[in-house]
């Protein structure tokens, strides 16, 4: 009798994880919503293997059927997560679930027959994940062990609460709110968990009101930005506690916890200090029973000319750092760090996490800096949003954050790119010369890699 295995992408371990084959193909989420282009939003197909005759390029397009998607985070139906005791084994890392931040529909496309080729399978209607759940403007995508889970950043209208809604694995039935008992939480953003504690965190960002139309500096500075992030017993669906970073450090947003799962302590990213436009990484970590944030790396801005500088910043006279995105490698070894004001990304070794260390800069693009790639393109925006692969050796970067902010910041105009830094073992970046994917008048925002990454798959063995 044949037996049922697992899919061969999911490891049970992020150390085994580490030995997988690399990457062939990447996902992109790439946008013409806020362009003033009125087509379709799509995922980019990239070819990522240096031997294929076409690396580099994008070797296909799958266009949704909608116009004002604002296709945004997307992830897989199952990850490594499908391993640990209580889930799935025989789910397969086969689908991807991309909402559209704007429009709050989800699209179910279909990567098994041709991974080169995907096809749009499903589309889940707004009005099913509104009238099931109360929640709209859909982000962040992870695969649990029971189910999908996707957080939401607004109620039916532009305010909140924000939160997290369930589909189900096999079916992609939405079926309902996560949460049982919200607590003090009502902005939202980012969440993930340290699954084998039955630990789930949250992040904030503002609801729809105060981040659809641009940033608001008059909401910015009443508070209206998030400051806190908030834990909760997954099993239980209950919020347990929420950890101020500071009264004035806003915008919490990428939650990158330990990969080992034995470790209750992961870095989340506030984008600006309003009182001195400096951007922030922390630490959270449990001692003595209950829930701590350290910050561990301060970003000054630095000074510019007012001419120099978009509408949103000249009263300033600087260039905010605007730390967007961070990214932990799989080893827990390595954070990288982006600085989509600046024109930045950094990796820092962590492996003293109350002490980061800086091993690597790259120059790309900014506000600031205006640098090229290392094969002459001129680069609009900025470092952005990362992903690294399973084995740390190359880190893949896009440069559009949102359509209105890409605006405000960019007025000149945001053309997508998408480029890869190799990383070395023992710390140093460099900018892979010969890999830059022009996305044209498309912008390029985040980026899946075929078979898992660092921020897609979760953990339940050390």
């Amino acid at each position: 009798m044949a037996k049922l295995l697992p899919d061969p992408s999911l490891y049970p371990s992020p150390r085994e994880a580490m030995k997988a084959p690399p990457e062939d193909v990447a996902y992109v989420a790439s946008i013409y919503t806020g362009t003033g282009i009125e087509k379709p939003d799509f995922i980019a197909v990239v070819d990522v293997d240096p031997k294929s005759p076409t690396y580099g390029k994008i070797i296909n397009r799958l266009e949704m059927p909608n116009v004002g998607d604002e296709l945004h985070h997307f992830g897989w139906n199952a990850c490594s997560s499908a391993l640990c005791p209580y889930a799935k084994p025989h789910i397969e890392r086969r689908y991807l679930i991309i909402p559209g931040l704007r429009s709050s529909r989800i699209y179910i496309v279909d990567t098994k027959q041709d991974p080169r080729n995907p096809k749009l399978e499903k589309i889940i209607s707004p009005e099913e994940v509104t009238s099931r759940t109360g929640y709209s403007r859909l982000h962040t995508v992870h695969c649990g062990p029971d189910a999908i889970y996707i957080s939401a950043l607004g109620g039916q209208d532009s305010e909140g609460p924000g939160g997290i809604l369930i589909l189900d694995h096999y079916s992609f039935e939405v079926l309902g709110r996560w949460e049982v008992s919200r607590g003090s939480q009502y902005l939202a953003y980012d969440f993930w968990w340290h699954i084998a504690h039955d630990i789930m965190v949250t992040s904030e960002w503002t609801t729809p009101r105060y981040f659809e139309n641009g940033v608001d500096l008059d909401a910015l500075l009443a508070g209206k930005y998030g400051n806190k992030i908030h834990f909760w017993d997954l099993a239980k669906r209950r919020h347990v506690e929420e950890a101020e970073l500071s009264r004035d450090d806003r915008m919490v947003l990428e939650l990158r916890p330990y990969h080992n799962p034995t470790e209750l302590k992961g870095f989340v990213n506030t984008v600006v200090n309003t009182k001195d436009l400096s951007s922030a990484i922390w630490l959270w970590f449990l001692e003595d029973g209950k829930w701590q944030v350290r910050k561990v790396i301060h970003i000054d801005p630095q000074p510019a000319e007012a001419s120099d500088l978009p509408e949103v910043l000249k009263p300033f006279k600087a260039v905010p750092p605007l730390v967007t995105d961070i990214d932990l490698s799989l080893d827990d070894r390595f954070l990288y760090v982006s600085l989509w004001g600046i024109g930045e990304i950094r990796q820092y070794d962590v492996s003293n996490p109350f002490s980061p260390r800086l091993t690597g800069v790259a120059k790309l693009g900014g506000i600031y800096h205006k640098a090229k790639h290392p094969n002459g393109k001129h680069l609009t925006g900025a470092p952005q949003m990362i992903e690294i692969s399973r084995d740390g050796k190359r880190v893949y970067v896009s440069n559009s954050l949102y359509s209105s902010w890409d605006n405000q910041f960019y007025p000149e105009g945001i053309k997508g790119w998408l480029v890869k830094l190799n990383a070395s073992p023992e710390g140093g970046l460099a900018v892979d010369e010969n890999f830059f994917v022009d996305f044209g008048d498309a912008r390029a925002h985040q980026v899946r890699l075929r078979g898992g990454d660092a921020s897609s798959d979760s953990y339940c063995f050390p």
